[in-house]
């Protein structure tokens, strides 16, 4: 994951100006809140958020697929 350091708050900037922060995730897609100066969280649209989670799942999917049938797989290349 990519972090733009223009998209970086503290989770006490988060805490006390959250509308600040939606307006921000609004504009740039997320932003990545630090926590004793570590990324901890990211706030994200929700709509972008659901396709990242859409991705993430068909890698699993076709991880596991693959995993379960690799000498098929090998079988049909050759």
């Amino acid at each position: 994951m990519k972090i733009d350091t223009k998209n970086l708050v503290s989770i006490t900037d988060a805490n006390q100006n959250f509308s600040k922060i939606a307006k921000k995730v609004e504009h740039d897609g997320e932003v990545v809140i630090l926590k004793n100066n570590e990324p901890k969280f990211v706030l994200s649209k929700f709509n972008e958020t659901g396709k990242v989670d859409e991705i993430q799942m068909l890698t699993i999917i076709a991880n596991l697929i693959l995993t379960e049938h690799i000498n098929a797989f090998k079988e049909l290349a050759k």
